[in-house]
């Protein structure tokens, strides 16, 4: 076996390339030669000779009987002495002699060698990068550029950009790091291969990899939520009535789940139940917070999540971030209501619906019934909706809503008024105030410090009584909004037995005004 054989083994094995494609590559760099020594006019052709080992280049002349032109023509005689059987006319194939190519042509040769073989290792590292996008590397970290970690895969480098790391991860160099394919580029210098350790993507993989019954189809991940570095929810089916799609993935003694947690270096994981009732879903994101109702909107996409005070702050998480986490994993604008402020907001809507000129007990009721729980409500709403309720014609519909648009209008310049008059108080009080404070300093210095000195003793008590309507307002709970809708209704009461006393009727029944419970979807 010649020396050109056993190194161009050698290369396939070392480089990992096709023998075909070192051939190739050899075969052009010395055609490439063999112009640049004889010229670019005259025909050759290369082969590689697999029997001898070595690389025949072919010059082609035209076989004529007098020669004007040496690059392509072979005279006769010169002919017949290679191919007795030659005429003219024909084209002569002469072999060339590698030995008398010179320095330079050795050189381009040389030089088209290394680099197709670049090329093809290039090509080679893209087509087997390209399809693992998805697909969880391991890999060697080798130095820093800028910020983004350079990445060594062995055969080739990647990057892990500064925007796919994880804020609170570190890296030195020498470190095994395991990240997420996002992306394989082929530019000039080669492939680019992008890695993340942020993508939901890098999630789904991990769990593929340490749940059996994910890589196999039965449980499914249905969508992820992360904030990268503090917490991610999980939204998982299954297929199987029998396979629990949680506990597949929760693992034995959460044996499956710690594995992805350590991976991601204690970041939080919650693995959610799905399902196909947007409400339910919603409730189940929520947990471990005890939803007591949920109000959907499906044209706003929107839900109105109902729990108890106490669970509240459990609800909406640290700095909103449960809330807001659940409200990525289900695609729903969710927002968050102690049952207190629901009970407080139903009542002021009821409220608002009876002093709408027009809407007595009985069409106030009806009216939040169909949904349309306060004055604001009504006043937005399609007439031919509100046609559609039983007792409401469409003239009368249109009634309403402006009896309601005309109350609202009325209500804003009230309290713009109010605040105006309040401004004014307030600018003549710190008038009032300031020529006391004048008095205050004409006054002999013990006298004036006695009145320091009281009125200090005076707003202690007074922060220390505030301090405590505050605790005893969070203990009472809703019974505050009972109290507020008692006085309320008293006026009204005694208006009614005046007029009752006037007109000489019997007296009316007093009103409660506590709204109906509302008939909306609840879960």
């Amino acid at each position: 076996m010649s020396e050109l054989k056993n190194m161009i083994d050698q290369v396939a094995r070392e480089k990992g390339l096709d023998r075909e494609i070192l051939i190739a590559t050899l075969e052009e760099a010395m055609r490439s030669a063999a112009r640049r020594k004889l010229g670019s006019r005259v025909e050759v052709d290369v082969a590689y000779n697999e029997e001898l080992g070595e690389v025949e280049i072919f010059e082609f002349k035209e076989v004529v009987e007098e020669v004007t032109d040496p690059e392509t023509q072979i005279s006769l005689e010169e002919a017949l002495k290679l191919d007795p059987e030659c005429q003219v006319g024909d084209e002569l194939g002469v072999k060339v002699d590698t030995s008398e190519f010179g320095r330079i042509a050795a050189q381009s040769a040389k030089q088209v060698i290394i680099q197709r073989m670049k090329d093809a290792e290039r090509d080679i590292i893209y087509e087997d990068y390209k399809d693992r996008k998805g697909e969880i590397i391991n890999g060697i970290v080798q130095r820093f550029d800028k910020g983004n970690i350079i990445v060594n895969l062995g055969r080739t480098e990647a990057i892990l950009p500064n925007k796919e790391q994880v804020p609170r991860e570190g890296y030195r160099p020498g470190d095994r790091i395991r990240a997420y394919v996002l992306d394989v580029k082929r530019i000039s210098r080669g492939p680019q291969i992008i890695l993340s350790r942020t993508h939901p993507g890098f999630i789904q993989a991990l769990f593929e990899l340490e749940v059996p019954e994910i890589a196999e189809g039965i449980v499914t991940i249905e969508g992820i939520a992360r904030e990268p570095g503090s917490r991610t929810k999980v939204g998982v089916s299954s297929r199987d009535r029998d396979v629990d799609p949680v506990g597949a993935c929760v693992g034995m003694k959460g044996s499956r789940v710690q594995a992805v947690v350590q991976e991601l270096r204690g970041e939080k994981i919650d693995i959610i139940a799905y399902d196909p009732d947007p409400a339910k879903y919603v409730v189940n994101a929520l947990a471990p917070a005890e939803i007591s109702r949920v109000i959907v909107d499906e044209v706003n996409r929107s839900m109105e999540v109902i729990v108890a005070d106490e669970m509240l702050s459990l609800a909406i998480g640290r700095r909103g971030q449960n809330v807001r986490l659940a409200s990525k994993l289900t695609g729903w604008r969710i927002d968050v209501k102690s049952e207190s402020k629901y009970s407080e907001a139903l009542r002021a809507g009821y409220r608002s619906l009876l002093d709408v000129v027009g809407v007595g007990e009985v069409r106030a009721d009806v009216l939040f019934q169909a949904g349309y729980g306060s004055a604001e409500a009504l006043a937005e709403a399609d007439p031919a909706e509100l046609a559609t309720i039983p007792g409401v014609s469409e003239d009368k519909a249109l009634q309403l809503i402006a009896d309601a648009k005309r109350y609202l209008e009325e209500k804003a310049a009230a309290e713009a008024e109010a605040e105006t008059e309040a401004a004014s108080e307030a600018q003549s009080e710190a008038e009032t105030g300031g020529e006391g404070e004048t008095a205050a300093e004409t006054a002999p210095e013990g006298q004036a410090g006695q009145e320091s000195d009281q009125s200090q003793a005076e707003v202690q008590p007074e922060a220390a009584e505030s301090g405590a309507s505050v605790s005893q307002e969070a203990e009472a709970g809703a019974e505050a909004p009972e109290a507020a809708e008692e006085q309320a209704a008293s006026p009204s009461e005694e208006a009614e037995e005046s007029a009752a006393e006037k007109a000489g009727q019997p007296e009316a029944p007093a009103s409660s005004a506590e709204p109906p419970e509302p008939e909306r979807e609840e879960a």
